[in-house]
């Protein structure tokens, strides 16, 4: 090996350094890899990536695994290599080349005896260091100089010497050098000719494989989340990640360990303390203790909190250094998650009480720069629950504690609000937490005292220490009252009351400034869905569909994602409601796609859209779909409370039970009873329709056309409805006048057509005129099949059987009616149930009967079950065995399961 081949030789100069010390073998050895040491091959491929690249600098915070990561490197040369640890005193020329020329002569590669040795620990002479370089230059294999924590050699002598020895040894000496800060050598030099391998912090940070496989060293096989909960909380630091993986070792479950473990409670705190906070005089350490309650701080901030004028240089100084305080952009900074921790608990230790106050200073400081979500949160943990209320009601953001990605994480915050915090703000926070829980008796009261509280005339604000901001505009604040009160018109089912707070709503929009306003598009898109709901429960269908159509418009974003949700939703229940099932599922599907790309949570999305979706399904006889939307629906914290919703899921259950023969559970179903101030007109007709079907499907016409009694006729689908219930009950003259009235109403879809046309078809059958009745069926499967409204079709059996029996209603019927011809997989659409057989169809007491009948019990025995007579059964037992086409009781019971009606 050249030079390297003479050996070992013993050096003329004494052995001892300028200051008359003896040399200490333990100043250049390198560091012993403990058992638990994991190679990291993707590091010691960046150190041997240029052996011929002079200078490579490994810089890191403490603890980040330099000295492991260069001794393990350093094991695996074939070649000597000079390793020195620095010291402090190293800092004096003499002792630093005494040192390190001893480092050579320890590695096997000493220096020519031409060199010789400093006799001054405060200089050096320029000869000894131009002949150690030519020496370093003559050699034919480049020596590898590895300097430990060489931060420690602190002024600009000995880097300027180091500096020019590698500049004039050429090939001749590869020099590493660790250290927690970048030496003062001149770098960008270096990085410019390409001849500087740089290895940072964020490159020794563990991975999460790498995580993994240190904890395996340890005895440790978590799960993957687990080390990635780990990795994320010490950003991959190797100090840290060995401390918590011996703390881990010796519990009896290490998964709940890492995951619970204290930092300034274990030896990380030791640590850091020691190696990190000590090493910083007492002023720094004082800004480091007073900005650990910021999860991030700039300059400016830093010095409102300590009363300084430095901040700025002394944070980039902090990060220069690897003091465990990250740069992330834009003068922003943050403390490593574990130093965070430690430093907060020595705050709590060395400065009680202080805390609070640098809470509120910050909560001062973060809302005058516009940082709302910062300041509630700094707000709140300073105890200053009036200043966290003015801000969010002053701000315009009371909406999203309504709605949003953020209203969980706000209800969180407020929901510790203390009594004494007792402006007109935190009455409307309390009100609008109670409001967003549905629970209206106690929002209401709140609302109330915040309004008493606003029209006070002796109202006056406390002087406050900070008091910048100045307190809540007052305009803001009502616009908040009446943001509530809409909601609550909302929730009571009170239009006139809802009509009267928009209109207030509007006014006071207008006043306030406009750029504020559009900072927070979810105060209108709530305004307008709350009064378009209360619109649409008062049967204002027009006027409803102008504000939510409005909503649905409004601008886009996470925050206005709901309330534009829920206005699709009820949207779509009015073409619902007008006989547009198809537009009213695009409708909702096209607005739940566009919710979805904000991740909102589920239990928090608008249960409106999903009932519509249900009400489609019934109509399909895609009975099964239905049953799982109501089940998805009536998980939804608003559903029962929302009167809209709640009438409409009492509704859609009520017809799917309809569907599935029980007249007695559906008429139940519907019964629901509203707590709103006032009856909805629709809900009212709706909910008669369903009893008045209830009613024909058990044979009691007469029962039926009373119960229409109530049905105000709202809409054309509740007429259409109504006619076909009174031509099927024999009224046809009604039932004409209503169809012939339906011209007048505004115009249905093609579900109102289908069951107008539907009967028409009964009436003119009745009649005798079967051609027409023909040509009217026709009509009905040519306007159905488009959106594949079975539903009118087997609520009309068994009359029509003969009439869609024909080859023209047939091939109308084929593939999404017919049972004969549908594809096995049901509709087009998918879900669909099979369709029974067009028979005549069982009355809800024959069906009861026929139950009894497979539980075997005796005809005397059905009659006490059933409270009716011996002969009323025997009655019902032959309208079975005849619409069955079978002669006994067996025979009836096995074609019954047949036919899915058991």
């Amino acid at each position: 090996m050249g030079d390297n081949a003479r050996g070992p030789t013993v050096p003329s100069w004494p052995r001892t350094d300028p200051l008359g010390a003896p040399l200490l073998h333990t100043r250049i050895t390198p560091p012993v890899l403990p058992p638990t040491h994991l190679r990291r091959p993707r590091l010691l491929r960046m150190l041997d990536a240029a052996p011929h690249t002079p200078l490579t600098v490994v810089n890191g915070p403490a603890g980040a695994g330099k000295s492991l990561l260069a001794a393990d490197w350093v094991a695996g040369l074939d070649r000597p290599v000079a390793w020195l640890n620095a010291e402090a005193e190293d800092r004096r020329p003499g002792v630093f080349w005494t040192y390190l020329l001893h480092a050579l002569d320890g590695c096997g590669s000493p220096a020519a005896e031409a060199v010789g040795a400093p006799a001054d620990a405060a200089d050096v002479d320029r000869r000894l260091l131009a002949a150690l370089a030519a020496d370093l230059e003559s050699r034919s294999e480049p020596l590898v100089v590895v300097i430990d924590e060489f931060d420690r050699v602190t002024g600009p002598e000995v880097p300027a010497q180091l500096e020019f020895v590698l500049r004039h040894a050429g090939a001749g000496l590869r020099l590493v050098l660790l250290a927690r800060v970048e030496p003062l050598l001149p770098l960008h030099r270096y990085r410019a000719a390409g001849e500087l391998v740089e290895i940072r912090a964020e490159d020794l940070a563990f991975d999460a494989a790498e995580a993994a496989a240190l904890l395996g060293l340890h005895g440790l096989s978590l799960p993957a989340d687990v080390c990635h909960d780990l990795v994320e909380r010490t950003r991959g630091w190797a100090a840290g990640l060995r401390l918590c993986a011996v703390a881990a070792a010796g519990t009896s479950d290490p998964a709940v360990c890492l995951k619970e473990f204290e930092a300034n409670r274990s030896p990380v705190a030791d640590f850091l303390s020691a190696e990190v906070l000590a090493r910083q005089p007492a002023d720094v350490q004082d800004v480091l203790l007073r900005l650990s309650v910021l999860d991030r701080f700039c300059p400016d901030q830093a010095n409102a909190l300590t009363a300084r004028r430095d901040a700025e240089a002394l944070l980039v100084g902090l990060h220069r250094e690897n003091a465990f305080v990250e740069y992330l952009g834009h003068a922003w900074y943050r403390f490593h998650p574990l130093f965070g921790e430690i430093l907060r608990a020595h705050l709590r230790l060395r400065r009680p009480g202080l805390e609070p106050d640098l809470h509120r200073r910050a909560a001062h400081w973060l809302r005058r720069s516009g940082d709302l979500r910062a300041a509630l949160a700094h707000g709140a943990a300073a105890g200053e629950w009036d200043f966290a209320a003015e801000t969010l009601v002053g701000e315009l953001a009371l909406g999203q504690l309504l709605t949003g990605l953020r209203a969980t994480d706000l209800s969180e915050l407020f929901s510790g609000m203390e009594p004494g915090a007792t402006s007109p703000a935190a009455d409307l926070v309390r009100a609008a937490l109670d409001l967003a829980r549905c629970d209206v008796r106690h929002g209401t009261s709140r609302l109330r005292r915040a309004e008493a509280r606003l029209t006070a005339p002796d109202r006056t604000e406390a002087a406050r220490p900070d008091a910048v901001p100045e307190p809540v505009p007052e305009t803001a604040a009502r616009l908040g009252c009446a943001l509530l009160e809409v909601l609550t018109a909302r929730l009571t089912g009170s239009p006139d009351q809802a009509e009267e707070a928009a209109e207030a709503a509007d006014g006071l929009l207008r006043e306030l400034p406009r750029p504020l306003v559009e900072k927070h598009p979810e105060m209108t898109a709530l305004l307008l869905t709350h009064l378009g709901s209360a619109r649409l429960w008062a049967g204002r269908f027009e006027e409803a569909g102008m504000a939510l159509g409005a909503a649905a418009k409004g601008p886009g974003g996470a925050s206005t994602a709901l309330p534009r949700e829920d206005s699709v939703g009820h949207l779509a229940l009015i073409d619902l409601l007008d006989g547009w099932p198809g537009r009213a599922e695009r409708r909702v599907l096209a607005g739940a796609s566009e919710a979805e790309r904000f991740s909102l949570p589920e239990e928090s999305r608008p249960p409106v859209g999903r009932l519509v979706l249900a009400a489609v399904a019934v109509e399909r006889h895609e009975l099964g779909r239905a049953r799982e939307l109501l089940d998805e629906t009536a998980r939804s914290r608003s559903s029962s409370e929302d009167p809209v919703a709640a009438a409409e899921q009492a509704l859609v259950t009520a017809r799917l039970l309809l569907g599935r023969g029980r007249a007695r559970d559906a008429a139940r179903a519907a019964g629901w009873s509203s707590s709103a101030a006032t009856e909805s007109p629709w809900v009212t007709s709706h909910r008669s329709l369903v009893r008045a079907a209830g009613h024909l499907s058990e044979g009691r016409p007469e029962d039926a056309v009373r119960v229409l009694a109530e049905v105000t006729q709202e809409g054309p689908m509740a007429a259409a409805e109504a006619a076909g219930v009174l031509a099927a009950a024999g009224r046809a003259a009604w039932a004409v006048e209503l169809l012939d009235g339906l011209d007048g109403t505004r115009r249905g879809g093609p579900a109102v057509t289908v069951r107008a046309a539907l009967a028409r078809a009964r009436i003119a059958r009745d009649a005798g005129d079967v051609g027409a009745a023909r040509r009217l069926v026709a009509h009905a499967l040519l306007a159905a099949r488009g959106d594949r409204l079975r539903r009118p079709f087997l609520d009309a059996r068994p009359w029509i059987r003969p009439l869609l029996a024909t080859p023209s209603a047939r091939e109308l019927a084929a593939g999404w009616l017919s049972s004969e011809t549908a594809p096995a997989g049901g509709s087009p659409g998918g879900g669909a149930e099979p369709l029974p057989p067009v028979l005549e169809e069982l009355s809800g007491r024959e069906v009861e009967v026929l139950r009894r009948l497979a539980g075997l019990m005796s005809t005397e025995e059905i009659a006490a079950d059933l409270y009716v007579s011996v002969n009323t059964v025997k009655t019902h037992l032959k309208g079975v065995y005849r619409k069955l086409a079978v002669h006994r009781r067996t025979d009836a019971v096995r074609r019954a399961r047949d036919l899915g009606l058991l």
